[in-house]
């Protein structure tokens, strides 16, 4: 009983716990699946699930961004994703990896072997509707994606990916400034990747991440690191829903 009090105690401070899968989880529930749980860090760079590979173990991510990528028949590899805290990274009843992640900036993961995790979903009908929930969403994200991809002008696929990365900046380890107007962030990607990932060429990355700088909208600080002044405005340029 002691046990399971203090394993509760460190899930109940944990910043990602309630919006992630474990949120569909009361005390009882938490500590069992804390029974098979544990802490992993890697640094940006790192693998973490290679493709095709055996999946042995699921894992929340609790802090920093997952940089999903598929190898084409070809050698060459595409940017498939981003994941962030608290997504759940690993795809539950299926044996192998369909893509290679990697941690796209220094990554605190909670693991969850395989075995036991799936045990749990079976005996948690609750764990099981969250996570289903959250493939929904992923789908949904993957939608609004394509829509990017296919229709929006080279201004607007650089507009919305900034946007996407300041929305989700408290869960990869960044913070707003004190006035909580600026949200100040570093980029999980380089250019060359953001100019995969968007389907553009970095020439034109550079050039619209430029145009962003001198209308006010976002200020640059370092190759990786930039602030975004307003994101009405930024929304509006990528012309994303708010």
């Amino acid at each position: 009983m002691q046990t399971e009090t203090r394993t509760v105690s460190r899930c109940q401070i944990c910043a990602v716990r309630h919006k992630s899968v474990c949120g569909a989880l009361d005390e009882r529930e938490l500590a069992a699946l804390n029974a098979i749980a544990h802490q992993k860090l890697l640094a940006r760079g790192e693998p973490i699930m290679n493709a095709d590979d055996h999946v042995d173990y699921f894992a929340n991510i609790v802090h920093g961004a997952v940089k999903l990528t598929k190898l084409l028949s070809d050698g060459r590899q595409q940017i498939v994703g981003l994941q962030f805290a608290p997504d759940f990274l690993g795809r539950a009843y299926k044996d192998r990896s369909p893509y290679f992640a990697e941690a796209a900036t220094d990554l605190e993961l909670c693991i969850f072997p395989r075995a036991g995790f799936e045990r749990l979903l079976k005996e948690y009908p609750g764990l099981e509707m969250r996570l289903f929930q959250d493939t929904l969403n992923e789908l949904d994200a993957a939608r609004d994606w394509m829509l990017l991809l296919g229709r929006k002008t080279a201004a607007e696929k650089v507009a919305s990916f900034i946007e996407l990365i300041a929305r989700r900046t408290p869960m990869i380890g960044c913070a707003h400034s004190d006035d909580m107007k600026e949200v100040r962030f570093e980029l999980p990607l380089s250019r060359t990747e953001i100019a995969d990932y968007l389907g553009l060429t970095i020439e034109t990355v550079s050039r619209q991440i430029g145009k962003l700088k001198s209308s006010g909208i976002i200020r640059l600080h370092a190759t990786r690191e930039m602030s975004v002044l307003d994101m009405e405005a930024l929304r509006d340029a990528g012309s994303v829903d708010s």
